[in-house]
């Protein structure tokens, strides 16, 4: 293991849109390159990571040009859940093209396509070096991905919840909106839930908070920020602990 790293095994969550780039929707090459040299970097470095995915750019992008179909909730989630072993299998692919192991776990038995989510055999796979994606939520409805990512992260036992987004941290509001945002450095999980900041819902909160498990929501685009995200630069992001 790099000594200079702060975490041995984390679970990092990013959003379907990181898969699509400058796409209205789906995939574009310079998006999934990106992230496959990012987490492939800290992988080359023997960080143990697990990977939770969106599914923004395939099933929003679907709803979007079907003129706004209004759906039962919970048929909705389910194609959403499925949205996300589209772009799991993907990452895999992708992955696997640049010579890093990977595998894709689901909540929804799935065979031939993807294993079976199991506590046990994703925690053996991060310690062979492998990168395991989990798809398909909780594999409930009224769940989102950012609660999988909390859920799992607790399951496999990892030291850090890492939420990559486009925006440097937590702010009090908008700062794409609102040029008077105010960054938070760090936060407490009650300040979180109390003030409603919405770049995790509350379920995902309260469960990273019961369990003391550490969130750490930085800007994934920019160059090295997961690096020394990792080494514990504090001036990178936002810390919820």
């Amino acid at each position: 293991m790099n000594e200079v790293y702060k975490y041995n095994r984390i679970l990092l969550k990013i959003s379907g849109e990181t898969l699509k780039g400058n796409l209205e929707f789906g995939y574009e090459e310079d998006a999934v390159s990106t992230v496959v040299k990012r987490v492939g970097k800290i992988v080359d470095d023997g960080v143990e990571t697990a990977l939770v995915v969106g599914a923004g750019n395939v099933w929003r992008g679907v709803m979007g040009t079907s003129g706004g179909l209004e759906m039962e909730r919970v048929t909705a989630d389910y194609m959403g859940m499925l949205a996300t072993v589209m772009n799991a299998l993907c990452l895999r692919d992708a992955f696997e093209s640049a010579g890093f192991a990977a595998e894709v776990m689901t909540s929804v038995p799935m065979s031939p396509i993807a294993k079976p989510y199991s506590k046990d055999d994703a925690v053996k796979y991060l310690e062979n070096g492998k990168i395991v994606i989990f798809a398909c939520g909780t594999g409930s409805p009224f769940f989102t991905t950012d609660t999988t990512a909390s859920l799992r992260a607790l399951e496999i036992g990892a030291e850090v919840l890492l939420k990559a987004t486009k925006v440097d941290g937590i702010y009090d509001k908008d700062p794409r909106k609102f040029p008077d945002a105010v960054r938070y450095s760090a936060l407490t999980y009650r300040q979180a839930l109390n003030d409603n900041l919405e770049i995790m819902d509350s379920t995902a909160f309260s469960m990273c908070r019961d369990n003391n498990l550490p969130i750490i929501v930085f800007d994934f685009f920019k160059e090295k920020n997961i690096v020394k995200v990792l080494q514990g630069d504090a001036s990178i992001g936002t810390v919820v602990s």
